[in-house]
């Protein structure tokens, strides 16, 4: 008999699978246990974690560094989208995909504004779901037509009228409720203060000044005091 013969591949040249590692946003447990199993069934798909507060999912992404930020949103989880940029500061690599109840083309507008690759309303299919995700991990975005018509023609729009220096569009894109934190903190007042100020607590107003930091694009309170003192966002104490 002939003996058995094994041939050993070089290890270093066998490359690992790259695998979409995805992070779940859900506030309900049963729904995001659900798109848990759904995602954890593919090939190719890894779980990173979940998140049920935006508070936990700031923490969650920063740590991992997912592939895609699954982001299911009800109606009240819409004003806190304005936290995104922040959120996805810590992790250039994470690409999100939300997940919305209706098909608003000016929630999909505001979403994509502020920094989704993709929204898909949660009526559509799991196979729609598991692709939207595997075009959006290989650098595509995904929009239904009616959300693509819109962005298209506010772009068109955009193209129409003069250009702002980079500093008013930094402006621009803060919310109201930034203005009024920024205003405040100008003041010299810290977070509990502002908090208190405004009738929020003070995780909300750190998760405000996280989203304005990136925005801005400064690094601490230092920074984004000169940026509002020199362009008038805030009034330099007496």
């Amino acid at each position: 008999m002939y003996p058995e013969i094994t041939f050993m591949r070089d290890r270093a040249q066998v490359a690992e699978p790259v695998r979409i590692r995805v992070i779940i946003f859900e506030a309900q447990e049963l729904y995001r246990t659900g798109l848990g199993l759904l995602i954890s069934k593919q090939t190719g798909f890894e779980m990173a974690g979940y998140a049920s507060t935006w508070a936990d999912l700031l923490a969650l992404v920063h740590r991992e560094k997912p592939s895609i930020l699954l982001l299911a949103l009800s109606p009240t989880d819409i004003p806190m989208l304005e936290l995104l940029p922040g959120i996805l500061a810590g992790s250039e690599e994470t690409k999100v995909l939300a997940l919305l109840d209706s098909n608003d083309p000016e929630i999909s507008k505001k979403a994509v504004r502020l920094g989704a690759a993709g929204v898909l309303t949660k009526d559509k299919p799991s196979s729609v779901l598991i692709k939207a995700i595997e075009c959006i991990a290989a650098g595509e975005a995904w929009l239904d037509r009616s959300s693509t018509a819109t962005l298209l023609r506010e772009l068109a729009n955009k193209a129409k009228t003069p250009r702002q220096s980079p500093e008013q569009m930094k402006i621009a894109s803060l919310s109201e409720r930034e203005k009024e934190v920024i205003k405040i903190v100008g003041k010299g007042l810290k977070n509990k203060q502002v908090a208190e100020a405004l009738f929020i607590s003070s995780i909300t107003v750190h998760h405000h000044l996280t989203s304005i930091y990136s925005k801005l694009e400064v690094t601490d309170r230092l920074e984004l005091l000169i940026f509002a003192y020199r362009h008038g966002l805030a009034e330099i104490p007496r």
